[in-house]
């Protein structure tokens, strides 16, 4: 008996180990993988190639057929990518695309106890996008107009920008990150002809960022004399000044965009460690009970998505207009909003998963005592084997959720100056690269230069 029992056991433990080497599934972390690492090699295109057929799709001008899916995420990375290349029409159709498949994180009280409380796994629910990155879909989709030359486009992305950027406000959600948005929105509006919008965009811009490089265009649209208070601290008496298309000039806007975000990635957080993130927020009858399974030597660690380092020092571009030096606006931090907000997240996160680790050891053990319940001798290796497979499986499909939008630029700086007309050259130096642009002045016309270097 004594030696059928030990053989139990033993399969029992054979079986453990088969069960627990399929635990652990891959998350979205892997589905982009292959195209940051194109993008860490500078080759863009190798990016835009990897996410394809990580969609099944024959090429970038094919899109998914369901975008309900976490497959917009990726849709969302690749019109990034497509900034960077300068493929403007492609960007701008899958950014658009993505912006209406992606809807926005309610953070609201009610909404943030619920977050990420699925049964299964975090990533099971449809992702929603914090507040920055939805703002910085249509941020990026005025751009991609803007760099077309489609004023009436970039007109409606502002407008859908303001429409979340007053969502937020009305729901007490931070819109530091409209920024860079109403600049750009301001910029369509301006060179469309409508001043008032456009003034109203840069008082906005001016209430997220202090942006020098808008005393000129104010001066020029409020006659030197603005009405609103930050326009007015901001020009001062500097008085008016004639438009370009009075002095011949071209007006130059230069948005660039560097780096990435951190990226969220898969992590074995210890319960103890875990327990602490989480003191005074969870239940005392969870907590009594996640102590309990760690004092029984049952529950070791949680599966838990933990936001990855930044990556390095983000400084600011260095540029020169043939052979001048030129300054740039700090935009906006997208690297330190996104610590700031995955800080903000963690404990409700990090509760979620100790909650899912608790019901899949509950089930274990009951499986166990029924076994332990059985009139034959092995019904309790039988019990245990249940138990175990049950939790192991639930381990398993308990991937954390490591959804994000991968390529977000972590930083963005704008300038803005006029230049004569005809073709000008401009180096710009970003995070090491180098990379030269020539400007298309036209006689009092406009030029918009959008930069993005993703790496």
């Amino acid at each position: 008996m004594a030696i059928l029992k030990l053989r139990a056991r033993l399969s029992v433990g054979a079986v453990a180990l088969a069960l627990l080497g399929v635990a652990g599934c891959a998350g979205h972390e892997s589905r982009v993988e292959t195209a940051l690492a194109a993008l860490d090699a500078s080759s863009p295109h190798l990016a835009v190639q990897a996410l394809d057929e990580e969609l099944d799709l024959e090429g970038p001008d094919a899109m998914p057929e369901d975008m309900r899916t976490d497959d917009a995420l990726l849709v969302l990375d690749r019109g990034t990518i497509q900034l960077s290349l300068g493929d403007w029409k492609r960007a701008t159709r899958d950014l658009g695309a993505a912006d209406k498949a992606i809807d926005i994180l309610d953070m609201s009280h009610d909404a943030a106890d619920d977050l990420g409380k699925y049964l299964f796994s975090d990533d099971v629910g449809p992702y929603r996008a914090p507040a920055y990155e939805k703002l910085m879909i249509n941020t990026f989709g005025v751009a991609g107009y803007l760099a077309q030359g489609n004023v009436d486009d970039a007109k409606v992305e502002a407008r859908r920008l303001a429409i979340v950027g007053k969502y937020l406000q009305d729901n007490d959600q931070t819109t530091t990150m409209l920024g860079v948005g109403s600049y750009l929105s301001g910029f369509a509006f301006e060179k469309a002809g409508s001043t008032d919008e456009a003034l109203l965009y840069y008082e906005d811009a001016l209430a997220a960022q202090s942006y020098e490089s808008l005393r000129d265009p104010i001066r020029v649209l409020s006659k030197g004399a603005p009405v609103r208070e930050r326009s007015k601290e901001l020009v001062g008496a500097a008085g008016p000044l004639a438009p370009v298309s009075e002095t011949g000039e071209c007006d130059v806007l230069v948005m660039v965009a560097y780096g990435r975000v951190p990226r969220k990635l898969p992590v074995r957080l210890p319960v103890g460690v875990a327990l602490s993130l989480v003191a005074g927020s969870i239940s005392p009858h969870d907590e009594a009970r996640a102590n309990e399974l760690v004092a029984e030597g049952l529950a070791t660690w949680v599966n838990f998505p933990e936001l990855g380092p930044s990556r390095g020092v983000h400084s600011a571009p260095v540029a020169a207009l043939e052979g001048q030096p030129v300054g740039f606006d700090d935009g906006v931090d997208l690297d330190a909003e996104a610590h700031r907000v995955w800080d903000d997240q963690k404990p409700t996160i990090v509760l979620s998963a100790i909650t899912r680790m608790i019901a899949r050891l509950t089930i274990m053990e009951g499986a166990r005592a029924a076994g332990r319940g059985a009139k034959k001798g092995s019904g309790e290796a039988v019990g245990l084997l249940a138990g175990l497979a049950a939790s192991v499986a639930l381990t398993a499909a308990d991937t954390p959720d490591t959804r994000s939008w991968s390529t977000l630029p972590a930083r963005i700086a704008i300038t803005r100056f006029r230049v004569p007309a005809g073709d000008h050259s401009m180096r710009v130096r970003i995070r090491g690269a180098d990379r030269t642009v020539t400007i298309h002045a036209k006689k009092g016309g406009w030029a918009f230069v959008p930069i993005f270097e993703l790496r």
